[in-house]
């Protein structure tokens, strides 16, 4: 089973449409929104329109949740003073732009998705009951939409956060920076328990040095049990758009210009 999942657009129309053509060339089986559609730049009722056009199951992102609310608070951890003031401004524009039944969709969003998969083709033991693959689907972490899960975040404190969600997979982004590690969750008798925690990285904001948008194909084989380590794969797919269009969008819009630069540089 292949899927195709992605979030952090933050209303970048050219990304989310580069990463949708590549999705559609693949032919995958399912697709997931991690959220924050809005937020950053000019294009947040297209990019809400375009998710709801094509069904894309989608979860809220701290963005999306704030601005569903017409709150101007987005949830985001600013540290510096400008960093704040350009985000104060982020906020207002987008609450400005984003239409009444955008506003209302954006509310109608789940904090998280769960799916189970029995994927075995064991014809013998077709009706015998098993385990099912836990797969969970957040924005932050499963305890705050806004919570960032780093990749040096230690394996331990990993582990137990998927332990005590029961899940095998957790998928989340809110950080724009891609990672996956295998955690040992817990000790069951002599074998080791082990989960997967993936970070899907940003459509339309990546930090991390690499300006194409991103998105991750999670790839679940037949043979996947709860527990192993082996039968879970992920690539994370690079996508080139049009980034100076996205950026030259910002500086001619009243967003500030920083924003531009970031999208750019990828920071």
């Amino acid at each position: 089973m292949k899927i195709a999942l992605f979030s952090d657009i933050h209303a970048n129309l050219p990304a989310l449409e580069a990463v949708l053509a590549d999705i559609d060339y693949r032919h995958l089986d399912a697709v997931y929104c991690l959220g924050d559609l809005v937020g950053y730049n000019v294009w947040p009722n297209e990019v809400i329109t375009t998710i709801r056009q094509r069904g894309i199951p989608t979860i809220a992102g701290n963005y999306d949740f704030g601005i569903g609310r017409r709150s101007d608070d987005c949830g985001c951890a600013y540290r510096e003073e400008q960093e704040k003031t350009n985000g104060n401004i982020s906020i207002a524009y987008t609450n400005a732009a984003v239409g009444e039944q955008e506003r209302q969709y954006l509310r109608t969003l789940p904090t998280q998705i769960r799916v189970e998969f029995e994927l075995g083709n064991d014809p013998d033991h077709l009706w015998q009951q098993q385990t099912p693959v836990s797969l969970l689907l957040v924005h932050g972490s499963p305890r705050r939409v806004n919570e960032y899960l780093f990749e040096n975040r230690g394996d331990r404190s990993l582990g137990r956060i998927l332990e005590a969600e029961g899940a095998d997979i957790l998928c989340f982004g809110h950080t724009h920076k891609p990672f996956h590690k295998v955690v040992s969750a817990q000790a069951e008798g002599q074998q080791t328990y082990f989960r997967h925690a993936i970070n899907i990285g940003s459509v339309g904001k990546p930090k991390d040095g690499d300006p194409r948008a991103c998105y991750a194909l999670l790839t679940i084989e037949e043979n996947a049990r709860p527990g192993q380590a082996d039968g879970v794969s992920v690539e994370f797919v690079r996508v080139a758009y049009d980034v100076e269009r996205a950026a030259v969008a910002v500086e001619q819009s009243e967003l500030p210009d920083a924003y531009a630069q970031a999208l750019r540089l990828a920071r």
